[in-house]
Parts: C-alpha cells; structure tokens; sequence
C-alpha cells in the first residue's frame, strides 16, 4: 500500500487504533487536521529533512522552534525560526500541531524529554508518512512518527509513539518498534525483530529476524546483528559484539 495518501494523522487517532493492535489506515483519516498550522522542532540537518518532509505532502511549515537562540530570526530553506519552547506555548493547543525535528545519534533522551513535555501541555503530534514510503495496511503506527523517503514497513509490524523511520530503512513483516525508537538511513530490520524504546539502530546496520534490541540499546553503523543485545548496551561490528 502506497502511503504517499496518507498524509498526516492526529496523535490520538493513530494512538487509538495501535491500542487495538495491527490496523489498516483508511483514505482520508485526520484530514480535518490539514489546514492547522505545523511547528517543527528543531532547526538542524534532521529537521530541514522533516522540512522536506511536509512539502512532499504540500504542507507548509508555519516555522521551526529551536533552543539556540543564535537561530532565531533566522530563515532556514526559507522558513523563520521562530523562537524557543515559550513561542509553542503562547499558542492554544488546538490551534497548531507539532513536528518532531530534532534526530540524534545514540542518545533518544532529548526526544522523549521533549516530546512528553509538549503532550503533557495538550499538544498532538501528528505521524508523518513520506509519499514514497510503502507501508503495508497491517502496520499501524504511533504518534508523532516519522517515516521517512524511501522506508519499507511490511505486513503486522507495530512502531511505537515518536519514531523515527529514517531514509530508506527497511522493516520487514512483524517486527516491533518501541517508543522514541531512531531507525537510522538504511538499516535493515529482518522479520520479527524487537527493538525496545528508546534504542538506536545505526545507519546500514542489519538485524537478522527475530532478535529483540533492549531499551536504550545503540547498535552502531554497520553493524550486524546475529544475537539479542541487552538493555542498554553498545553493539559493532561484523557480527555485532557488546563493546
């Protein structure tokens, strides 16, 4: 299923049907939301590609919030950075959503911190499916997660809240992806694997099926994953190995 109509779904619609587990989206769900302005957070590499990202869905992006104020004012790809965290709150809740643009490698914590300090005020993220990403009907999805250009999720895969789905990863059929997940440029998740929230899965690394990836794990670029890792580790190399 091509999801390039997908567009864009309200943080607690996409939340209630994961709720009920593996679920086909439906043409046209979250339309009303279209029309609300989007903010993006943070204005670095990752949020110009989330950037890119709205306009492939022809959204326009009403600005980026970034904590370094040497940005605000600032145009980036022709989009103001508007200010830090207090800019989001002068605004009621119902009347913008909200983009997840920070990225990071290995460390999730400042994207968990922040996306669970703006839900708590009330503001939706909405999920973010890039026209030429290819998601299977089965799959459902989170809220505020990204899926990226070029991403393949397959049949009964379940990806958590504020994930990350990055350029060209690959999921295949039944795999799970805890909250606050990154799934960097190419990686490659084989059938039935388990990441938990918060881990790290590096660009081009391979995960053969049915492993399961601990909570706040980081496997590097690369790698190649033949065995569970634990909770919390560090993972490189051919095959992978706990440093």
């Amino acid at each position: 299923m091509q999801a390039s109509w997908l567009g864009y779904f309200s943080d607690d619609v996409l939340e209630r049907d994961r709720q009920k587990g593996p679920k086909g989206f439906q043409r046209g769900r979250g339309a009303r939301d279209l029309n609300i302005p989007v903010i993006i957070l943070g204005a670095g590499g990752h949020g110009r590609v989330v950037l890119d990202l709205l306009k492939s869905l022809g959204h326009e992006a009403a600005g980026f919030i970034d904590r370094n104020q040497v940005l605000w004012g600032q145009l980036i790809d022709g989009v103001p950075v508007i200010g830090g965290d207090d800019e989001i709150l002068k605004k009621p809740p119902g009347e913008i959503r909200l983009a997840m643009g920070l990225g990071g490698v290995g460390d999730n914590r400042p994207r968990m911190s922040l996306y669970e300090m703006f839900c708590a005020r009330g503001y939706l993220f909405p999920c973010f499916f890039h026209p030429s990403s290819i998601v299977s009907g089965t799959a459902s999805t989170g809220g505020a997660s990204m899926v990226m250009a070029g991403v393949v999720i397959q049949t009964g895969c379940i990806v958590g809240k504020n994930v990350i789905i990055n350029t060209g990863a690959l999921v295949d059929h039944d795999c799970s992806i805890g909250d606050h997940v990154h799934i960097a440029p190419g990686a490659v998740l084989s059938g039935g694997v388990t990441v938990g929230s918060g881990a790290h899965i590096g660009t081009g690394a391979v995960v053969i099926q049915n492993i399961h990836i601990g909570e706040d794990a980081v496997v590097a670029a690369g790698a190649v994953i033949v065995r569970d890792v634990s909770r919390g580790s560090v993972v490189m190399g051919v095959p992978g190995r706990e440093r």
